[in-house]
């Protein structure tokens, strides 16, 4: 049965801080770099009939580190755009509306402020996986390297769940997931599993 491989970029200062990176296109730590070239040790033997990467640098160095030399860069992978809240982080978003006197938040339900909403990355997943069917309907696995919470959306519209429905999904950096189907079923075969030490 053929496979969805998806994979985090690995870890960037800001993953490690917890700001929210979406537009800002830094680069890959060190520690980051070597979880690249680990990230596909133990997954077996895999002839990837299609690799899509995003287009930011932390992407598609890691498919590089990985050993990915051929791969196509897909601008509906680019992680959420986080508008007003980029570069901050959840905790400090919302201390800042509860100092404002402003309701309660929740990036899922609420979407980013002068950002996308969760329908929104949603609607760009949906793209990505109906390019990508019928190359899992003739038998090819396919290898996607991107973002936590765009690939945390694209597993909740892999299994048919609303766009929000992502939020129930932890993707850590550098770890890999493993989407297929039972009885032509999507479902998860394998979720965050973190590289090779």
């Amino acid at each position: 049965m053929s496979e969805l491989v998806i994979v985090r970029h690995g870890e960037t200062e800001w993953s490690v801080s917890g700001q929210h990176t979406g537009t800002t296109d830094i680069p890959l730590t060190p520690r980051g770099e070597e979880q690249g070239r680990k990230l596909l040790d133990n997954i077996g033997e895999h002839d990837f009939a299609k690799v899509l990467s995003s287009p930011r640098q932390r992407a598609r160095r890691t498919a590089e580190l990985a050993g990915i030399e051929d791969f196509e860069v897909d601008n509906d992978l680019v992680e959420w755009n986080y508008g007003d809240i980029e570069g901050m982080t959840t905790k400090d978003y919302l201390a800042q509306r509860e100092a404002a006197g402003l309701p309660a938040w929740d990036m899922w339900d609420d979407g980013a402020p002068n950002g996308e909403t969760a329908d929104e990355v949603g609607a760009r997943v949906d793209r990505v996986l109906t390019r990508l069917r019928p190359v899992l309907d003739d038998g090819g696995d396919v290898l996607v390297v991107a973002h936590s919470h765009l690939l945390c959306v694209l597993v909740a519209r892999w299994l048919g769940l609303p766009a929000s429905a992502g939020r129930g999904f932890i993707l850590d950096a550098a770890h890999r997931s493993v989407l297929t189907f039972k009885r032509g079923t999507p479902v998860v075969k394998y979720w965050n599993v973190p590289p090779t030490h």
